[in-house]
């Protein structure tokens, strides 16, 4: 029996789990990155899951 596909744009419990992780503290590109996903995907479901850079992080930035 095959794999069963995700349809094309579903998250895995993995993905969201490593986004939540890394996405406070790291540049964007590089959760995009490590997920293997667009940059704006990764942007658009931080966006609606409520995540947000670290006050550190934007400072080390110069966004703070």
């Amino acid at each position: 029996m095959a794999k069963k596909k995700s349809v094309k744009g579903t998250w895995t419990k993995a993905e969201v789990t490593l986004l939540k992780k890394m996405f406070p503290n790291n540049v964007t590109t590089k959760v995009a990155a490590k997920l293997g996903r667009p940059v704006d995907n990764v942007k658009k479901k931080a966006y609606k899951m409520g995540l947000k850079k670290t006050k550190k992080h934007l400072k080390t930035l110069g966004l703070a």
